[in-house]
Formats: structure tokens, C-alpha cells, sequence
């Protein structure tokens, strides 16, 4: 957890300023039995009233002197403390964002979020209690024996025997209690993951009937954090009426030997009242560390999720000395490429060569698991080839920084994915800055035009999470407009016209080719009809080309090729 205490260099001002303001509080709170001594045993025996007044007035001023110093320490702690969480925050969402789609998948959606909500909130919550005890615990208790020494050292060895055993009752709670808390993380992120799951899915569990199945998931997973949860309650409830029954004994213990003291002449009452306010200071003291021991282990298993997060070093780098590539535009090359998967046995695809040149359509085809979509991710740099080349402009696409490749390229991903916000607000997201007609231009040339006509509000209509108030074609078409708006050297289709109707598919593809011109246009798909007007079709089967041509040469000279061909078209659609 120390290691996430770099992000409060900012806010060093106001740390040091708890820092002081407790200090000041805890000599206050020290001083307070001191001066209540002094009126017991001088103001009161002696019955002098203006003394009285006098220490009396002085103990208000050093008991509000105490209270503004609470309040201001309070104050600042909290400020720093939520500055600390919101830039920590920060921190872990921009290195998640320079993750690779391999580092995502190895920590896993679900994880990454609770790291970054509920593991922050309670590194956040330990940092206050830290900043407002680790001064006032430590100075209250040691000054508490030092002046409880001061006023009898015989009666202190009540002391000696009441503080060890208290000790060892946080110390064996602490140790309980850590994997437990650690435990509970773990179960934590379990949970998230089926609840989005099940909020993501419910059209997939309504339709299946699977409702009972995913509420016993559910269910499962709860009670699995639940019992966790009462468990190490049970063990940290058991810490109070240790620390009561210590305390209360201390007291009495105090009173019994302090009067046989006060009896003999030994000590003054005023002295034995005072003590006892010193030992409940330093029992208080533990209690605030007890609660440290609380808190501390859990936060320490959040602390160590987030620093997985924040140590965990991309693959993808940009580098050192990135290239540019002004010269020529959209070309890309394939030059023997082989990539796996992190973990597979096999190539996902391997020993892949081709070229793609501006003005010309490129399309992948292939049967499910050939390799197609692999093959589109290692242009945009989605992930690292094992071996050989892609050159972009001439340029390998690894010399060169992410922002300035994919700024090249307009990628349609095979699920379509929208954002929340109005249809106009999901197209720029292609382009910020692009002017109302060019998001007119790219919604007529992806088709968008002939839905949003239909909406309330147009191009203002509100998209809600995920798009989850369109169509699957309305999605596709949206992501198509989105790519279309940047007017990029280089578009990547991935499988982005399943969903759409023959129609609707004839005349976007029609109208892509004007727009397209000057552009290179890659289009992965399933449906012969899509690829079959392409200037080159690359057939994929087990991650390696099979044929590669235009769709009457691969009808004659690839046999993979012809069987998709056949399974979809007749033969009139064929010739």
C-alpha cells in the first residue's frame, strides 16, 4: 500500500498540515487531566473559587483549541484523501486504457472494474483513518504513560499488565482476519462478474428460460461473499468486548490500587482521577489502532490488486523513435505473418502474405475459427505478430506510435458497439470536430438516413447504453457512419454487414464504393454476395490462404472457396 502513497505528493500541504493540527490536538488532549488534577486537588480541597475559574477557563480554551484542530484536520484529510482517490482513479483508468486486448483478457472485465471503484474507495477510506490516527494514536499513547509514569510509577504497572494483553488480542484478530479480507476481494470481483453477466444478457436468459438457473448463480455467488463476510465480522466483533472488558478491569484495577494509594497518603485523588483519564487515553489509543487493524488488511489485498493493475506493462509499446509515413498513403502489407493467441497450441493464423493498395477492395473470407478477424486485429495493432511484418505507408506498423496508425484507419468492429448519448453524438465519435454535414454525408452513405428520418428528434435522438434502443442493422450501420465520418486512408469491415437486409446491404455497399474511391477497403464477411463484386478475395481455412483472387478464378481454382460459394447461392446467383 505504501507504494500507492507517491499520489499524494500533490497534496503534501495538507497532509502536513493533519500532520500538525493532530499533533496540537493530542498535546491539548494530554494537557486537559493535567489542569482537572490541579482544580481537584488545589481549587477544590483548598476551596479557592478564583482558582477554580481560572484553570477552569484555561482547560475551555485548550478543549477548543482541541476541537478546531479536529475540525481543520478533519477538513484537510478529507481533501486529501478524495484528491488522492480521483487521481489514483485516474491512473488506473489510463493504464486499463493502454492495455492490450491481452492484458484485458488476462485480468478480466469484471476485475478491472471492481479494482477501480470498490478497492480504490477502500485504499481511500484507510488513508483518512491513517492521516487522522497515525499522529494522535502514537502521541496519545505514549504520551498518555509518560505522564500516567509521571503522576505514580507504582500504580503504572497496571499498565504493564493491561496493554500487553490487549496487544495480543489485535494482533491474533489481525491475523484472522487478513486472508479473510483478501478472500473477500476475490469473491468480490466473482460477483460483479455474474451480475454483468446477467445484466448484459437478459435478452440471451429470457428467451432460454434461464431465469432460475442465473437468479441460483446469483444466489451462489452472493451467499459464497456473504458467509466470507460473517465470518470475518464474527472475528472482528470479537475485538470490542476484548478491548471493553480490558479497559473496564484497567479502570477498576486503577481505582482499587489508587485508593489503598490515596488511603496511605501516597498519592493525591485529584492525581488518581487524572490517571485514570491517561490509562483510558491509552487504551483509547489501541482502540484507534485496533481499528487501523481493521481497516489496513483489507485495504492492503485492495492495494495490491490496484498495484497489479498499475505494474502490469503493456505489450504493446509505442516506440522509443516512432516513424512517420507521409509519402504514400494506404497501402498495407503483409509479409509472412504467423500470430497465437497467449496459451493456444496452434497459430491463429500463419504464414499469412498479401497486399492491399488504395482504390482497390479487399475482401476475407472464410468458414468460423479460419483466422479472419485475427488477421484484420494485427493491422490496427490490437495485438503483436509473433513473426514477420505489416508495413502501413511502407512503414512496420510496430515503428510507429498507436495514435498515428489507427488515425489512418476507419475500423467497423463485427459487434457493433454505441455509447450513450444522441445518434449525431455516436457518429462524431469518429471524428470530434466534424461539422454537421459531414455527419449528414456519412449517415446517407452508411444508410443511417432512412431510421433517423423516423426519430423524434433525428440526428438528436438519444442512443442509450450498449444501443440497446436500435436494431442490430441500426448498430451496424451507426458503426459504419462512425468510420465513414473520418474519411480515413484505410477501412477495416469486420463482418459489419450480417445483420443488414439484401436491400439495405446492396445499397451501402453501392454507395461505399463512391465514397471509397481514393481509399483501400478491407471487408471481412460470411455472405458470398458481399465479397463477390471485391477486386480481390482472399480465402482463409485453418489461418492460412487458401486461394486468393477474383471470384470467378476462385471458383475454378479454390475448392473451399466454391463450397461456400455453393452452400449459399444458386447456381443463377453463381454465374
Amino acid at each position: 500500500m505504501i507504494k500507492l502513497f507517491r499520489f499524494l505528493k500533490p497534496y503534501r500541504i495538507p497532509v502536513s498540515g493533519v500532520l500538525i493540527l493532530f499533533l496540537l490536538q493530542s498535546l491539548a488532549e494530554l494537557y486537559l487531566p493535567t489542569l482537572m488534577s490541579d482544580i481537584v486537588d488545589t481549587g477544590i480541597v483548598k476551596g479557592d473559587i478564583p482558582y477554580i475559574l481560572k484553570v477552569g477557563s484555561l482547560m475551555l480554551v485548550v478543549a477548543m483549541v482541541s476541537g478546531i484542530c479536529i475540525i481543520i484536520a478533519s477538513y484537510l484529510s478529507s481533501l486529501a484523501a478524495t484528491g488522492f482517490g480521483k487521481d489514483l482513479r485516474s491512473k488506473v483508468f489510463s493504464q486499463v486504457e493502454s492495455y492490450s486486448l491481452h492484458e484485458f483478457d488476462q485480468i478480466g472485465t469484471a476485475s478491472l472494474i471492481t479494482r477501480t471503484t470498490n478497492d480504490i474507495t477502500q485504499v481511500q477510506q484507510v488513508l483518512i483513518m491513517i492521516m487522522r490516527m497515525m499522529v494522535s494514536a502514537p502521541m496519545m499513547c505514549i504520551g498518555g504513560i509518560i505522564m500516567a509514569v509521571s503522576k505514580d510509577a507504582k500504580l503504572s504497572l497496571v499498565l504493564v499488565v493491561a496493554i500487553p494483553i490487549l496487544a495480543a488480542a489485535i494482533y491474533v484478530v489481525a491475523i484472522k482476519g487478513v486472508p479473510l479480507f483478501k478472500a473477500m476481494q476475490v469473491k468480490l470481483d466473482k460477483l460483479n462478474l455474474v451480475l454483468r453477466e446477467n445484466l448484459t444478457g437478459i435478452r440471451v436468459i429470457r428467451a432460454f428460460n434461464r431465469i432460475d438457473h442465473e437468479n441460483m448463480r446469483f444466489n451462489e455467488a452472493n451467499r459464497d461473499l456473504t458467509g466470507t463476510a460473517i465470518k470475518v465480522n464474527k472475528i472482528m466483533a470479537a475485538l470490542m468486548p476484548i478491548i471493553m472488558l480490558v479497559m473496564n478491569f484497567t479502570t477498576i484495577a486503577i481505582v482499587w490500587f489508587g485508593g489503598i494509594r490515596v488511603d496511605r497518603g501516597d498519592m493525591h485523588v485529584g492525581d488518581m482521577m487524572a490517571f485514570i483519564l491517561y490509562a483510558m487515553q491509552i487504551m483509547f489509543s489501541l482502540v484507534m489502532v485496533s481499528f487501523m487493524f481493521v481497516m489496513v488488511p483489507r485495504a492492503e489485498a485492495s492495494a495490491v490488486r490496484i498495484n497489479e493493475v498499475l505494474d502490469t506493462v503493456p505489450e504493446i509499446k509505442d516506440p522509443a523513435e516512432a516513424k512517420s509515413a507521409d509519402s504514400i498513403r494506404g497501402f498495407v502489407e503483409f509479409k509472412d505473418v504467423t500470430f497465437s493467441y497467449p496459451g493456444a497450441e496452434q497459430p491463429a493464423v500463419s504464414n499469412i502474405s498479401f497486399s492491399l493498395r488504395p482504390g482497390e477492395v479487399t475482401a476475407i473470407i472464410g468458414g468460423t475459427g479460419s483466422g479472419k478477424s485475427t488477421l484484420i486485429s494485427l493491422i490496427p495493432r490490437f495485438y503483436d505478430v509473433d513473426s514477420g511484418s505489416i508495413l502501413v505507408d511502407g512503414v512496420d506498423v510496430r515503428e510507429m506510435t498507436q495514435e498515428s496508425l489507427r488515425a489512418k484507419i476507419g475500423f467497423v468492429p463485427q459487434n457493433a458497439v454505441l455509447f450513450t448519448g444522441t445518434v449525431a453524438d455516436n457518429i462524431r465519435y469518429g471524428k470530434e470536430d466534424a461539422a454537421d454535414e459531414e455527419v449528414r454525408r456519412a449517415a446517407q452513405t452508411a444508410q443511417v438516413m432512412e431510421f433517423v428520418a423516423n426519430m423524434k428528434e433525428g440526428f438528436g435522438s438519444v442512443i442509450s447504453q450498449g444501443g440497446a434502443n436500435v436494431s442490430g442493422g441500426q448498430k451496424q450501420r451507426l458503426s459504419i457512419a462512425r468510420a465513414l465520418v473520418r474519411r480515413p486512408e484505410i477501412y477495416i469491415f469486420d463482418d459489419s454487414f450480417s445483420a443488414l437486409d439484401f436491400k439495405t446491404d446492396a445499397k451501402l455497399r453501392s454507395a461505399l464504393k463512391k465514397e471509397t474511391v481514393d481509399s483501400t477497403v478491407l471487408i471481412v464477411a460470411q455472405r458470398a454476395g458481399t465479397v463477390m463484386d471485391a477486386d480481390r478475395i482472399i480465402v482463409l481455412d485453418d489461418g492460412q490462404i487458401v486461394g486468393m483472387g477474383s471470384h470467378q478464378e476462385l471458383l475454378k481454382t479454390c475448392e473451399v472457396y466454391r463450397e461456400i460459394v455453393s452452400s449459399q447461392l444458386s447456381e443463377e446467383e453463381i454465374a
